[in-house]
């Protein structure tokens, strides 16, 4: 509703949902979007500091609220709210990373984090994908467990029985299943806080007979090599790709009812820098093909690592459709599927037996229409959706201009309004930044 700036409908709407779900910070932030596109920021500023409180990472709500104290000229309030998430990821901590030379990717959640009791041994860098795998799969936000500012304290009883849960969990997969995660959160709770214990019969009987369906029509799929081939073709042919060396991509990215210019700048091989520019300062993430590392007005540098740097590598290549079959060890052709208006054939992508990514290509016109990535986490897969509309001709190859990221958090939409391929591009545009020391908190 907000993309067709009908704000007082989506204002009553998301007004409604506040009213039945009082400390939802979704819904905080989204009626704080939608007033401050009607042009009603102190009403706006209201909802967005309560959904900082709820949620001090939240940043769909930090980010435009800093951005609204600057406007009004509130530069000490702007300063305030990034020192505060700045010190709430140093209290955070159980350490002060001057003082330990060992990377944070290789530290444990325990040697990092205050009051671990589960996930003790899990690299430091693997346990916010943990949380966020538990608030995909039960439907809910941080505050459902943690306490704002304080997330170490133990007041909130749905904190202790996730701990249990996922102990609970362990214990299945370790007994049952060798260690594979099997049984996950979102085995029994499918997107809702408590899992309900009767089963559905109109769901289950749908489920059966489409289940049935792609059955019946598995034997007239085409082979792997047929539809990446035809996929190759589709785009402008193998040749054409490989002599791609550069792109410089511009458009608009709209996400949480705010739109913003976003620039694409891709370098052969694999470097890749995404900069979105705001009133409030630039958001970036940068792949120089062998690091990547996020960055936010106000916030610390961030590291990637693991499945980050994965999904960075897969973006940031300029020849991907000729790389698919070298990125994926085991590529199979799963069912012929809907996506959206388009007919698809599903193809899943496998590497040492860990699932990557599942690609959707359209049975007309061979193109990808979908792409789903995973990223592990200690407790299950995190599922990523893009969608991949408007094909147009970039240098000899055709490209999407218009990309839909959906995650559990929202959706975000990017179109491109101008492409550019094989210009020049300065290899210092991916370049890391000099990290500067910063004055230790009080009290460390």
């Amino acid at each position: 509703m907000l993309l067709a700036g009908q704000t007082s409908e989506a204002e009553f709407e998301f007004e409604r949902t506040l009213q039945l779900q009082p400390n939802s910070v979704i819904a905080e932030t989204n009626l704080g979007s939608a007033l401050l596109q009607s042009g009603e920021p102190e009403q706006a500023t209201a909802h967005l500091e309560r959904a900082v409180a709820l949620d001090p990472f939240h940043l769909p709500a930090v980010e435009p609220l800093i951005e609204l104290y600057q406007r009004h000229g509130e530069t000490a309030k702007a300063a305030d709210l990034s020192a505060k998430v700045n010190l709430i990821l140093d209290k955070s901590s159980g350490r002060d990373q001057d003082l330990d030379s060992k990377p944070v990717a290789a530290r444990s959640a325990e040697a990092t984090f205050k009051n671990i009791q589960v996930l003790k041994d899990t690299p430091s860098d693997q346990l916010i994908p943990a949380m966020r795998f538990i608030t995909a799969s039960l439907g809910v936000e941080c505050g459902y467990c943690h306490v704002p500012d304080q997330f170490e304290r133990d007041d909130k009883k749905p904190k202790q029985v996730a701990r249990d849960m996922m102990r609970m969990v362990f214990t299945i997969n370790n007994v049952s299943f060798a260690g594979m995660k099997e049984i996950t959160c979102y085995s029994c709770h499918r997107g809702a806080a408590k899992p309900d214990p009767t089963p559905r019969v109109a769901e289950a009987l749908q489920e059966k007979n489409s289940a049935t369906g792609n059955e019946s029509i598995a034997p007239d799929l085409p082979t792997v090599d047929e539809i990446v081939d035809s996929y190759i073709r589709a785009v402008g042919g193998a040749a054409a790709i490989e002599e791609i060396a550069s792109r410089r991509e511009q458009g608009t990215l709209t996400s949480g009812g705010k739109s913003s210019p976003i620039e694409i700048v891709s370098r052969d091989p694999d470097q890749q820098l995404i900069l979105r520019r705001e009133p409030a300062g630039a958001t970036s993430r940068v792949f120089d093909g062998r690091e990547g590392w996020l960055s936010m007005a106000g916030m610390p540098l961030r590291e990637m690592h693991g499945g980050e740097l994965d999904v960075a590598r897969v973006d940031a290549d300029l020849h991907f459709p000729l790389h698919i079959r070298k990125i994926c060890g085991d590529l199979r052709v799963e069912n012929r599927t809907r996506v959206g208006e388009h007919e698809t054939y599903a193809v899943s992508c496998a590497d040492e037996g860990k699932r990557l990514i599942d690609l959707y290509f359209d049975e007309d016109t061979k193109l990808l229409v979908r792409m789903v990535r995973y990223q592990e986490s200690p407790l299950g897969r995190i599922p990523t959706e893009i969608d991949y509309d408007d094909y147009r001709d970039a240098g000899g190859v055709k490209i999407p201009f218009r990309r839909i990221v959906t995650q559990a958090e929202g959706a975000a939409i990017t179109q491109l309004e101008r492409v550019e391929s094989n210009v020049p591009i300065d290899p210092a545009e991916f370049a890391k930044p000099v990290a500067r020391r910063g004055s230790k908190p009080s009290g460390k």
